[in-house]
């Protein structure tokens, strides 16, 4: 597997982003003893409890520059990697290189075999929430809460939005792939030019894209997709998991409009909680309306204490 690494300085100055990298390794994949560097953020106190932050498509770790420091001053330590393929993560070349069970592999040696994290609280969007849920249902001793925002972990059984169809269209067709502009069409607010560039500085050139390229063709969409299985196989944990459970979807993001229905309806963690609608928000709500779901997540943590909830890191 060969990968490419985003230079440096492509993230010198950024807007509203102090934060220092982390990285780990993970293994590639592919047979080989190939390792890829994942980047992550560590923010807020060493014992402080641990929100996962995971960000989706083609978004990376830059997407919760306003959720952080809310969440520090609430004394919690903010946990936010970089998928492969994205942000100052290593990026596979070949398109191929990129699978759904790969994905949630590399995510979970990065959090528990090197970081070790327990007592989490997940805050997933987008692909955040299929891999970040996948890991909820199959470690579940891991984490402490859940919050589902404007993602959904789809088994190929139930037709997808139109805006998805479209989108992934558009994702094959387009001869260049405007990350900076795909993530500014999917706010409601306008960004400025320098975030849009900080969106797409992981990305010199096309050639680092390949992940961005493939994420919308690995999300279950037929019945006999390779990943249906293993989704199924988490809705079945999910539907088991009593810890607590908080949807905050967006109320302008038609890619996942209704989708908090069946985490209320099918998640026995998300009865009698305090679920909400992020007014305002579009696909990526951390850009628009990223304080006020920073917000509802330290009192939804303040709400529901849970016993043992430290984490530790290598």
């Amino acid at each position: 597997m060969h990968a490419s690494r985003t230079p440096d300085e492509r993230f010198a100055a950024l807007p509203d982003f102090p934060f220092e990298p982390h990285y780990t390794e993970v293994a590639a994949g592919d047979g080989s003893d190939t390792r890829l560097r994942l980047h992550y953020l560590d923010e807020g106190p060493p014992d402080g409890e641990i929100v996962l932050l995971l960000h989706g498509e083609p978004s990376w770790s830059f997407l919760y520059r306003h959720m952080v420091p809310v969440l520090m001053k609430a004394g919690l330590r903010c946990i936010a990697p970089d998928l492969i393929g994205f942000g100052r993560s290593d990026k596979p070349a070949d398109r191929a290189d990129y699978t759904y069970a790969r994905h949630v592999e590399w995510m979970r040696e990065a959090l528990f075999d090197h970081l070790d994290l327990t007592g989490i609280t997940l805050v997933c969007q987008d692909w955040g929430g299929l891999i970040g849920l996948r890991l909820v249902a199959e470690h579940p001793e891991r984490f402490a809460r859940v919050v589902v925002a404007n993602t959904g972990l789809p088994t190929g059984d139930a037709k997808l939005t139109d805006a998805f169809a479209a989108w992934q269209r558009f994702s094959q067709e387009t001869p260049t792939f405007p990350v900076g502009g795909i993530i500014a069409g999917g706010c409601r607010t306008e960004l400025t030019p320098d975030v849009v560039a900080a969106y797409d500085a992981p990305f010199p050139d096309e050639t680092y894209k390949a992940g961005a390229r493939a994420f919308p063709l690995l999300v279950p969409t037929r019945p006999d997709d390779p990943a249906a299985p293993a989704n199924r196989t988490a809705w079945e944990q999910l539907a088991r998991f009593e810890k607590p459970v908080l949807t905050a979807f967006s109320d302008g993001d038609p890619i996942t409009a209704g989708g908090h229905r069946a985490f209320q309806e099918k998640v026995p963690g998300a009865a009698g909680q305090h679920h909400t609608t992020i007014a305002g928000g579009g696909h990526f709500l951390q850009e628009d309306r990223g304080p006020e779901l920073a917000t509802v997540v330290t009192e939804f943590i303040a709400a529901n204490p849970a016993a043992d909830t430290m984490g530790t890191a290598e």
